[in-house]
């Protein structure tokens, strides 16, 4: 008998317009209430009409940026799941926009256990990022090079000196009602 998934019953909506990775994600996050769609317009109407505790975006064929803008405007926790578009760019970007955390697919079958692990740090208030560097430190610096955050070192100075109150977690903050009202 297998043990429970952490992610068994949570509602989550996976975006991407390969249907073999769709496939898979539902292979793999079989315990989970999954909601799939494989274009920017059918994602973006069930994020308007939908509540999620976590949505998971690809980048390109399906404008997961501005995906990962809406999802986060509804203050649903979003990860990025990419290949093609995998870059420091579009790490950069995805912390800049709210993501909580930005998966190579190379990681597509251990996804659920770094799903878990991603999001009960988000739910305790601990940074999901220093899980992702801890993890995937070693994959980012081969597909990258070693010396890859010397070219943004600002970026990744205060990045790193503020896990806790990243840009991302400030972005979601700006959609807070809970922090708006109070003129915070």
């Amino acid at each position: 008998m297998r043990e429970k998934s952490y992610l068994a019953g949570k509602r989550i909506l996976a975006v991407d317009d390969e249907p073999d990775i769709l496939e898979s994600m539902q292979e793999i996050l079989e315990d989970s209430d999954l909601d799939c769609a494989s274009d920017y317009n059918s994602a973006s109407e069930k994020l308007k009409n939908n509540v999620y505790d976590l949505v998971i975006l690809d980048i390109m064929g399906v404008n997961g940026l501005q995906l990962l803008e809406e999802s986060v405007s509804r203050m649903f926790p979003t990860v990025m799941l990419t290949a093609h578009a995998i870059s420091p760019e579009t790490l950069m970007s995805a912390i800049r926009k709210g993501a909580i955390s930005y998966l190579p697919k190379e990681t597509l079958p251990r996804l659920d256990t770094l799903l878990a692990s991603i999001f009960k740090a988000h739910e305790r208030g601990e940074p999901p990022w220093k899980i992702l560097f801890e993890e995937l430190g070693q994959f980012f610096d081969e597909r990258f090079g070693p010396n890859w955050k010397e070219e943004n070192k600002s970026f990744w100075s205060e990045f790193e000196v503020t896990y806790q109150i990243s840009k991302g977690i400030g972005e979601r903050l700006k959609h807070d009602e809970r922090v708006t009202s109070r003129g915070i």
